[in-house]
């Protein structure tokens, strides 16, 4: 287990002092609490309420898995930057006048078809499981995530047999892992930490005087973490132990909620 950065809040308020936050969030199981489906994972009021208060501060963006304008949807707060599909495609903050707007879509700069390959496998993927009890296809532009938190242990190796089969047959894809899911994705040199990395020095944040906060549950989040290093502070959000490049530790979305409002706390100050 790391050290709670609730009760290390005086070590970590320490690093901020004379400098400014920028806070790179994950929103399944960080933000939102982890839910059966995916449309069920909403937002706490109290916690976008705190997200829309850093915003007027500070740079927040979200970093999810899930596709982007989906998450932007979940959120519902416009003036913050998304990086959807695991930073395959990032928008935002709205441009300060005369300014180009913030806009990468990796998969599309760096091989044509990408999204049409997803939806092929995705496709691919509802016929050959549409028998399986509680698994849900979830096609994102630049992913697919296939669930099966609801589905029988049983049926979990016929679920992953589909994906590597389907991986096999389309082109320029792999096969991740994540929380109770698989997911394809692009064949491409990119992931969470390649995409922080990308946008702090996107939105000029890599400097002295900017503190980078990472803040996410899954294993896709531990590239970021590692690519954040000591520059800024990696936050895994788990109650369990397991093996992490993050600094420090938080159990749930509620003590997320309780750590940005400290952070807000020391940015309005």
């Amino acid at each position: 287990m790391r050290p709670s950065a609730l009760e290390r809040w005086d070590e970590i308020a320490a690093r901020l002092e004379g400098r400014r936050p920028a806070l790179f969030l994950d929103y399944d199981g960080t933000l939102s609490p982890i839910a059966p489906r995916p449309e069920l994972a909403t937002l706490p009021a109290a916690t976008q309420e705190i997200l829309e208060r850093l915003a007027r501060r500070a740079p927040v963006v979200i970093v999810s898995g899930r596709g982007r304008e989906d998450v932007a949807a979940l959120v519902g707060l416009p003036g913050l930057a998304y990086a959807g599909s695991h930073g395959f495609d990032i928008a935002g903050p709205p441009p300060a006048p005369g300014a180009p707007p913030l806009r990468l879509e990796v998969g599309l700069e760096v091989g044509d078809g990408v999204p049409e390959r997803i939806g092929i496998a995705a496709e691919r993927l509802r016929r050959e499981l549409a028998d399986v009890p509680g698994v849900l296809v979830e096609p994102k532009g630049f992913a697919v995530s296939i669930h099966f938190r609801l589905a029988d242990a049983g049926d979990v190796l016929r679920v992953e047999r589909a994906v590597d089969a389907a991986v096999d047959a389309v082109p320029g894809l792999r096969k991740a892992h994540g929380k109770k899911l698989f997911e394809i994705r692009p064949d491409l040199d990119w992931d969470k930490g390649q995409a922080l990395l990308w946008l702090l020095d996107a939105l000029g944040l890599d400097r002295p005087d900017v503190l980078p906060f990472y803040l996410g549950d899954d294993l896709t989040d531990e590239d970021a973490f590692r690519a954040l290093g000591d520059r800024g502070i990696g936050i895994l959000v788990t109650d369990e132990p397991r093996e992490t490049a993050a600094a420090y530790q938080l159990h749930d979305p509620e003590e997320v909620r309780r750590f940005l409002e400290r952070v807000a706390g020391a940015v309005l100050l």
